[in-house]
């Protein structure tokens, strides 16, 4: 074989390994968004850049944020700059589950949606709010395991998007509805929805109190509420220098105005006039780590990486695209420390009843 050969073969075999990385490779749960798609959600491709700099600008400091009437805008922008990175890396449900011996991460991430709605024991057709709904993952999961009506609410109008469009394409577009809207000031009539579940969304709220008072709101007297909470555990020592780095580094990465303690969650929801019926902390054992999947995926998130530096700089991915991948690698291995320490948990659970009146 001659040189010209050689270089010829080598050129068409470097091309189609291109074009696979490229064009095929997508999400490892869900092929539902391709790499060469990853845009700034609702911003223009231009822009991207510079809101990631303001949003890094307004989140490096959390406990410091003085103006929380600004943190739903940036919780907003934060969502429009990750949303097609966490859809095509991670997939359709935005949230952390048990590891489950046998079970694939898409199997854990159903089975632990499904308790949600188990736990809140609503009949099919009953009508129930997902309060912070993401791109619908977990929406999808309890509709088609519940048959309730479930709506939804995210403040991010990409995310509306790509939710409604899985939706049709789930075929559960008549049990699934999307609104977008705050959850801190839903249009939503006063008792109004026979269940309600949020799983990792109250945390992006300045003050759970404001959220949780809300949903009681729409709420009928009698319904159950369950929430999946990120919070710092018992174990966390606020003098530890290295525990505040962590929890800081979590804050700054996903957008969070303040870690609660664990203690906070049951307090807040009394507060506002809720019974609680049962909390656990669903991270703890005999749960198998949730944090491992962020480890199994170090070399995927590599091979992500350089992926999302070769589009950028072929003008494919919008310029700050490879910033906001870097921030979540970077915050991927704070969460994995604070799960491994047992300083922090994403999935602490709290099952609350409106009285009835």
């Amino acid at each position: 074989m001659d040189s010209l050969t050689l270089i010829c073969t080598a050129a068409l075999l470097a091309a189609g390994g291109l074009y696979w990385f490229v064009c095929i490779l997508g999400s490892a749960e869900v092929k539902g968004k391709r790499a060469v798609q990853l845009s700034g959600g609702s911003i223009e491709k231009e822009n991207v850049q510079d809101n990631y700099k303001q949003y890094w600008s307004f989140f490096r400091r959390p406990k410091e944020i003085e103006t929380a009437d600004k943190v739903p805008a940036f919780v907003d922008t934060f969502y429009n700059l990750v949303t097609d990175i966490y859809e095509w890396g991670w997939g359709q449900s935005f949230h952390f589950s048990p590891s489950i011996p046998g079970k694939s991460h898409r199997e854990a991430t159903r089975i632990h949606e499904e308790m949600a709605v188990d736990l809140i024991g609503v009949k099919p057709g009953a009508r129930i709010l997902d309060a912070g709904c993401g791109v619908g993952g977990p929406m999808r999961a309890i509709a088609a395991h519940s048959r309730a009506n479930v709506v939804g609410i995210t403040i991010n109008e990409y995310q509306v998007k790509r939710a409604r469009m899985h939706n049709k394409k789930a075929g559960l577009d008549s049990l699934c509805e999307v609104v977008c809207g705050n959850f801190l000031q839903m249009p939503f009539p006063d008792n109004s929805f026979d269940g309600a579940y949020s799983i990792e969304a109250t945390c992006h709220a300045p003050k759970l109190e404001e959220v949780y008072k809300e949903i009681y709101r729409v709420m009928k007297p009698g319904s159950l509420y369950v929430s999946y909470e990120w919070v710092t555990t018992e174990l966390y020592k606020p003098e530890d220098p290295e525990h505040v780095e962590i929890i800081h580094g979590i804050e700054r990465g996903d957008a969070l105005p303040g870690l609660r303690s664990y203690k906070d969650i049951a307090e807040v929801a009394k507060k506002v006039g809720f019974e609680v019926v049962k909390e656990k902390d669903l991270a703890k054992p005999p749960s198998n780590p949730w944090w491992t999947r962020l480890k199994m995926g170090r070399i995927a998130y590599w091979r992500n990486h350089i992926l999302v530096t070769i589009l950028a700089f072929l003008g494919i991915a919008p310029k700050g695209t490879v910033d906001v991948h870097e921030m979540l690698f970077v915050t991927a291995d704070y969460l994995s420390k604070g799960g491994e320490k047992g300083i922090f948990s994403p999935m602490h659970m709290i099952l609350c009843r409106k009285p009835e009146e």
